[in-house]
């Protein structure tokens, strides 16, 4: 991998990731850009002790432009986007309205691949591979900045799920605070810790594989199964068989064999509703542990993946309950999302 690092008009850091050590890019935003203004704030909930970001500069964000006038896409024949290159293999970039920034937090924005056209699963092995350095890079970047507790690097797909650009990209939230979800995982394994003496997520993992029913695809270094309470109607946790804290503390063979399993199983999404179908919204998320939270190494790395289409032209909507209680009602049983994600294998 090759890292190239630079600046855009406005002073954000833009980082070209090429799988060729000969790639040169050293092309210049030529934009008259003016400094990035944002009116980011971290405000604590005293009844949930949550925190929620106020960021009112996100209303004006690109929203769902033509093809043609892609931010993402490189820069080509005239138009400027926010990649000055005319070509690039992955790209990533400071979010130009970013939901956390300076002493809140940093947002990053992820380009997959300069083809507007494609999805994930369509890069190929190579440039899935170089995707998960650029996040393991980032997430080693961002874990030395003193405002960062937890680096979260994830993926929309789909106008279901709220994504207002096309291009194939995901972002990278890097959090001042410990989130909700985690710390209620990290509770969790304490007090498995503290009653059994053992990790929860290795329970967890070892009962999946015991049991078998909710296993979608076993690797040798990767295991993906559909778990036994899960929220959405088809969702998916993929963790490594060696538990680590976080991206950096992969081995080599646990990288290796990732793209081949991840792409199996986003094409496998894709298939769920059968022929005809408009792709699988999805969201993929990398659950990472915090870099200084108690329990850290108890925490298991592992992506979580799931659509919020419950059937063919439906989708799941977070309503009263969920909404209001944080209390999930998922209509399709976790074993029969599994059999079927375990039909539509790629031959």
């Amino acid at each position: 991998m090759k890292k190239t690092v630079t600046r855009l008009a406005d002073g954000r850091e833009l980082i070209y990731y090429d799988s060729r050590d000969d790639a040169v890019h050293d092309a210049v935003d030529l934009r008259p850009l003016g400094p990035v203004a944002t009116s980011s704030e971290i405000r604590h909930d005293p009844l949930l002790g949550d925190s929620v970001a106020i960021a009112s500069h996100r209303q004006a964000r690109t929203y769902h432009p033509p093809a043609d006038e892609c931010p993402l896409c490189p820069s080509r024949d005239g138009r400027l986007s926010e990649i000055p290159d005319s070509a690039y293999d992955v790209a990533v970039f400071e979010n130009r309205f970013p939901s956390l920034a300076g002493d809140s937090g940093r947002c990053e924005v992820v380009c997959f691949t300069s083809d507007h056209n494609a999805s994930f699963a369509d890069l190929g092995a190579e440039r899935a591979a170089l995707v998960l350095d650029a996040w393991t890079d980032r997430t080693a970047e961002l874990a030395g900045l003193p405002q960062v507790e937890q680096v979260f690097a994830f993926e929309n797909r789909g106008v279901e799920i709220g994504v207002t650009l096309g291009h194939p990209h995901g972002q990278i939230y890097a959090y001042p605070f410990v989130t909700p979800r985690s710390t209620l995982m990290l509770r969790s394994a304490e007090e498995h810790r503290a009653r059994t003496g053992r990790n929860l997520f290795d329970d967890l993992v070892e009962r999946e594989r015991a049991e078998g029913g909710r296993v979608v695809l076993t690797g040798e270094h990767w295991l993906a199964f559909v778990p036994y309470a899960a929220h959405w109607p088809y969702e998916v946790h993929l963790y490594p068989t060696r538990r680590v804290p976080d991206l950096r503390e992969l081995d080599d063979a646990a990288r290796a064999e990732f793209p081949q399993v991840y792409l199996e199983l986003l094409k496998r999404f894709d298939r769920i509703f059968g022929e005809g179908e408009p792709p699988t919204p999805y969201i993929a998320a990398w659950h990472q542990a915090p870099f200084r939270a108690a329990g850290r190494q108890d925490f298991a790395l592992h992506l979580e993946l799931f659509t919020v289409r419950r059937t063919s032209g439906k989708l799941k909507f977070l309503a009263g309950s969920e909404s209001g209680m944080s209390v999930f009602i998922n209509d399709v049983p976790p074993e029969a999302a599994a059999e079927r994600l375990r039909e539509v294998a790629s031959e």
